[in-house]
């Protein structure tokens, strides 16, 4: 059976920048976005073109590079907005401008001082005008998560019939538990009549650490795209992770779901834009952290040595990784030692084994990781 495809609309170059002290320069975005487009996604959010002289020129340039993905421009519902995102994008293969306005009773409140009456007229006019400059429009909902599920079916109706092609439906907060984010899409699968013309996006921040989680249930209920970024940056906690998505879907064959993402290139990508960012990728980050392939227990070295789905359920060359590592500490076991022992040119007999790894033992107490150089001196210390 032929799976659904999940469009990945990645926003590491806007919603990712917005990171205090990740600010790019347009060289660099330009070398992100087209590894972006290599690397298979299928929008790239470039910038918000108004927010500044800098922002605007990165969507320009990158719009003439990318060959393949959609390039997008964020706005407000504002009309001069839209006027320079679309100015911005002039050059783009296929150009999405992605508007919209808080729909929360908080934001309506407090944001704008206003009502749900006004905003929902904000809302079409927005999309209305929009779809002058480009055919390609997207619709955001800002804290959808937290929005009347019957008012949010409304504005996505009423969007819709104004020409929005995507309506993008945010956890801005973080707020939503899955069980909750799932319902509320599929609650709009079922309530606005006119969903069949529009595609649902999952666009989730992990202040309480479910973005993945959330846009996972997001598309099982319905959604077909998925906003994210590389190692999850982004405002405050971070964005959905893009290779944590596309891995789950693609380790989930009975989801019947995967993306356009070559994940060989996964790794790569990512320390690509950790660098450019200045932003470390934590070791124990799911998929591109440096121990996300790691073993140093024994029981767990002994298992993945004799078999590798033993305790990883990921084959690291689909993500870009050259090979799981076996990481020699005070908590590896003899099987470990001799695999590395092995690997440099010693292949230790049994009771050879038994004395080297008592040596092995001293030493790696004293020091916290044993690299291959350390070995042959374990092992002239053993007196073998």
């Amino acid at each position: 059976m032929q799976k659904d495809t999940v469009k990945i609309f990645d926003t590491t170059l806007r919603d990712g920048e917005q990171v205090p002290g990740c600010k790019l320069e347009t060289k660099q975005k330009l070398v992100i976005a087209e590894r972006l487009d290599y690397l298979g996604v299928d929008i790239i959010e470039a910038g918000f073109p108004i927010s500044s002289p800098g922002d605007f020129n990165s969507v320009v340039e990158i719009s003439k590079i990318v060959k393949n993905a959609s390039v997008c421009g964020l706005t407000r519902a504002v009309k001069k907005d839209i006027e320079v995102a679309a100015e911005s994008l002039k050059n783009a293969i296929k150009p999405r401008i992605h508007t919209g306005i808080g729909t929360s009773d908080s934001h309506i409140k407090h944001k704008f001082n206003s009502n749900r009456k006004d905003i929902l007229e904000r809302a079409i006019a927005a999309v209305k005008y929009a779809k002058k400059f480009v055919d390609d429009i997207e619709f955001y909902a800002e804290d959808a998560g937290r929005t009347d599920n019957d008012f949010l079916a409304l504005v996505c109706e009423k969007v819709i019939d104004a020409g929005a092609t995507v309506l993008n439906i945010p956890d801005t907060t973080g707020y939503c538990l899955p069980s909750e984010y799932g319902k509320k899409i599929k609650y709009l699968i079922n309530n606005v009549p006119n969903i069949d013309k529009a595609i649902i996006s999952c666009h989730c921040h992990n202040d309480l650490g479910l973005a993945t989680a959330n846009s996972i249930e997001g598309v099982i209920n319905g959604a077909r795209q998925v906003e994210c970024t590389m190692n999850g940056i982004g405002e405050r906690a971070g964005n959905t992770s893009l290779e944590e998505v596309v891995m789950v879907l693609r380790q989930h064959n009975e989801l019947n779901l995967d993306t356009n993402i070559n994940s060989k290139l996964l790794y790569d990508t990512s320390q690509m834009v950790s660098e450019l960012m200045g932003m470390i990728v934590q070791p124990n980050k799911a998929i591109v952290g440096s121990n996300a392939f790691a073993h140093s227990s024994g029981i767990h070295q002994d298992g993945v040595i004799k078999n590798r789905e033993t305790y990883e359920i990921i084959n690291p060359h689909d993500v870009g990784v050259n090979e799981s590592a076996i990481v020699l500490t005070a908590r590896s076991g003899r099987a470990a030692l001799a695999f590395r022992a092995k690997n440099i040119g010693y292949d230790l007999t049994k009771i050879q084994l038994d004395k080297v790894y008592n040596e092995f033992l001293k030493f790696a107490d004293i020091k916290k990781e044993v690299t291959d150089n350390d070995l042959p001196h374990i092992i002239k210390l053993s007196n073998i």
